[in-house]
This record gives structure tokens, C-alpha cells and sequence, in this order.
């Protein structure tokens, strides 16, 4: 039998890849870890199609794997591709050498025929929040009003209508500045802000109503188990806005919580509509305890929340669906 999953990570990835490890070698499985930012330097990989066969072969530095027979692919991350690659080669190659390496690789994990939890084109689908929203309020979530535009009056109408309003990126935008990154968090918008706008036409940005938060909500689903953490982020005052202002002052204030089960069962169905088998999905609790979803990210962060449950349960959900002991949605990819 096939019992080797392979691993699509980094090198400086946490150790929430270890702890799954550990339990898909507890399910008498191999693990082949990929660190993408290892190639293409260290890291050689290989597909031919020879003799009517296809043999993928995947070469590092201590070991040689074939890959055309895996069980699973656990595509988890592909942060740093091509890392040292700017120092080796002449700056005129660069960017087209990125490019070939990139569609490359993500070619190879695209054609992976195999169950895979997660994917490149997966995870470009999920990138489009309007599509999220949209699906959402379909499916009867409560979703805050919302408004995505480069239209500067467009945008004012909408504040002055709904008052309170936050304003955020639909990407991890970031400005560099002196190689010191910094993050654009959510922030509130305010009346006087409204002369400010002019510079959407240059770049658009999402408006939302401001949902009072009694509490905020990380609810990561694997296969159909879920797994629902609240935090009073309003304790903080940096946190109000967005949590992730003062996340690490937070990280021990999360607590396992329920959700109401009607709630449980549409966030399952939008894992369905998706055709994934695992979402972190950010929710809103209103003090009038309505349910707002915000936003589901395809790969989102478990770690901290996976060390609050007895014994790492949501690695050990990650690694039985990968081995085929918990229900998956079925992704295989080739006819």
C-alpha cells in the first residue's frame, strides 16, 4: 500500500509540522517533508513520462523520494521559494527564473494525483473575499454590510450612511519602508477621515460595518471536526479593532468554546462549497449574540489554539485525514 505523505512546507515553518508528524508516523505512515525555499538550489525535483508511466522524483540533500506514488499531500505552505537564488545568478535572469521555478512547482502540486489537503489553485480561489462573503450570505450566515470599491465617493456614501465603519485590505498588505515591514491592520474609519479617500482611485480597499464584539471567534475546521476558541478581545485596548494588534499578549486568553449547532452546520457547508477539508474561519459574536462571519483562510495559523486542546487534536485531525481514518471531501484531482 501507498503510506508515504508528503509535506509541502518551509524550513522556518513551527512545530505544529512536528506534532503531525508525529501522529501520521503513529498511524504507521512516512513523512516526506518538501521545504520550498530549498529549491531549487538544495532541493531537485524531477517528472518524467517514460514507458507510458509517470515517475515524479524528489532529491535533497540527504535522501532521494519518489513521489509519483504518494497517499496524500499536506500543501501547507511555499513561503521563500528560490531562497539564495538572487545571489547565485545574474540579476538580468532573476525574475524570469523565479517565474519558471514557481510554475514549476506549483504545476507539479497541482497535477499531484492524490488526495491533497490544500492546494495552489485552492488557495488563489480563496484569496477572493467578495466570493467568500457571497457564499456566505448564501448559505445564510450573517455577514456586516460591506462595500469594496476604488471609487472614492462611493466609499464616503457608505461611511456617512452606516456611521461606524473599519476599512481593511483583502490581501497581507504590507508597506516596506527601510526593510522594516508593517502590516495594515483593520482600522476604524472615521467622518473626519473622509477627505483621505481620494487615494482609493490608485488603490481599492473593503469597507464593513463595525460589529460590537462581545467576543471574537477562530473556529478551524479539519474534515468535519471543528474546533471553536472565543477571546474578549475588547480587554485590550489594542486589540479592539483587531486582535492581532496585541496577538501575542493574547495568545493565552483563548478559550475552547461551542457553537450553536445551526452555526456548526453552515460553516461545514461552506467547506463543502469549496471542496476543502480545512478552513480557519474568523467569526464575530455581537452582544445580541448574532454569529457574524468575517473571513475563512485557506491555510490559516492552528498552532496556538491546537496547544490548548488535550493532546494536539487538531494536529492529530490533520494527520488521520491525510492517512484516511476521518471522512474527507473527496479532492482527488485527475479524471
Amino acid at each position: 500500500m501507498n503510506n508515504k505523505i508528503l509535506i509541502i512546507t518551509h524550513t522556518g515553518d513551527n512545530f505544529s509540522i512536528e506534532k503531525v508528524t508525529e501522529y501520521i508516523e503513529n498511524n504507521g505512515f512516512e513523512v516526506i517533508r518538501f521545504d520550498v525555499d530549498l529549491y531549487p538550489i538544495q532541493n531537485r525535483l524531477s517528472t518524467l513520462f517514460e514507458d507510458g508511466k509517470w515517475i515524479s522524483v524528489l532529491e535533497t540533500s540527504e535522501t532521494k523520494y519518489r513521489l509519483d506514488d504518494i497517499a496524500a499531500v499536506w500543501y501547507r505552505r511555499a513561503y521563500n521559494i528560490g531562497s539564495g537564488l538572487k545571489e547565485e545568478m545574474d540579476a538580468k535572469f532573476y525574475g524570469a527564473a523565479m517565474g519558471e521555478i514557481r510554475n514549476t512547482l506549483f504545476g507539479f502540486l497541482e497535477s499531484i494525483d492524490a488526495y491533497s489537503l490544500g492546494k495552489p489553485s485552492v488557495y488563489r480561489r480563496l484569496d477572493s473575499k467578495e466570493e467568500q462573503l457571497k457564499i456566505a450570505d448564501k448559505i445564510g450566515l450573517k455577514i456586516p454590510e460591506t462595500c469594496m470599491t476604488n471609487n472614492p465617493e462611493q466609499a464616503r456614501q457608505f461611511i456617512l450612511k452606516h456611521k461606524n465603519v473599519i476599512g481593511k485590505m483583502q490581501t497581507g498588505f504590507a508597506i516596506y519602508e527601510d526593510g522594516v515591514e508593517n502590516v495594515v491592520f483593520t482600522n476604524v474609519i472615521d467622518e473626519d477621515k473622509l477627505e483621505e479617500l481620494d487615494s482609493l482611485q490608485y488603490c481599492p480597499m473593503q469597507f464593513q460595518t463595525r460589529i460590537e464584539k462581545k467576543k471574537e471567534l477562530r473556529v478551524t475546521i479539519v474534515g468535519q471536526d471543528i474546533y471553536a476558541f472565543e477571546i474578549d478581545s475588547q480587554k485590550s485596548e489594542a486589540a479592539k479593532i483587531d486582535w492581532r494588534k496585541d496577538g501575542i499578549n493574547l495568545i493565552d486568553q483563548w478559550v475552547e468554546t461551542q457553537l450553536p449547532r445551526e452555526i456548526e452546520l453552515k460553516l461545514l457547508e461552506l467547506l463543502d462549497v469549496y471542496h476543502v477539508d480545512y478552513g480557519a474561519i474568523d467569526i464575530i459574536l455581537s452582544p445580541e449574540d448574532d454569529y457574524y462571519f468575517i473571513e475563512i483562510n485557506a491555510a490559516g495559523e492552528f498552532f496556538w489554539l491546537d496547544n490548548l486542546t488535550d493532546g494536539n487534536q487538531i494536529s492529530k485531525s490533520i494527520a488521520d485525514l491525510l492517512c484516511d481514518k476521518a471522512p474527507r471531501r473527496n479532492n482527488s484531482v485527475l479524471a
